[in-house]
């Protein structure tokens, strides 16, 4: 892939928001953080447009709610094409975490994600989606 290079303006507060965000997000410069900012728009485009991407839920919860992995694992049963891998990790005495890893039209993910995240007990979920070609 080659590299373009070009100009481009910004009123004086928006850039100083991009300075900003190059420094709390550690980018080496400006062109990293345009990137990453462009990408992630486009991802998101895909996601809208219901192309296919690659994703992950993290799932934290308490593992001693009564049946709470069995109900994880029927909702994921539904969804065993979008599935590649579920890991659970144990985090203390009280509280799991699971990462389900996802490829899939994006609408699919969204929506078993959703499913997830609602179930009772869940602590905090959180999905994230990202393009692969």
């Amino acid at each position: 892939m080659s590299v373009v290079r070009f100009g481009v303006s910004f009123e004086k507060d928006v850039l100083d928001a991009l300075d900003e965000y190059v420094q709390e997000n550690k980018f080496s410069n400006r062109s990293q953080a345009l990137r990453q900012l462009v990408n992630r728009h486009i991802v998101e485009k895909k996601w809208q447009c219901n192309n296919r991407v690659a994703g992950a839920v993290t799932l934290v919860y308490d593992h001693h709610k009564r049946d709470i992995a069995n109900h994880l694992g029927d909702i994921q049963l539904q969804y065993s094409e979008e599935i590649l891998s579920v890991q659970r990790f144990t985090l203390n005495e009280q509280y799991s975490m699971e990462v389900v890893a996802l490829n899939g039209i994006s609408a699919r993910l969204t929506e078993l994600a959703e499913k997830l995240i609602s179930e009772k007990g869940i602590q905090h979920g959180k999905l994230t989606m990202s393009r692969f070609d």
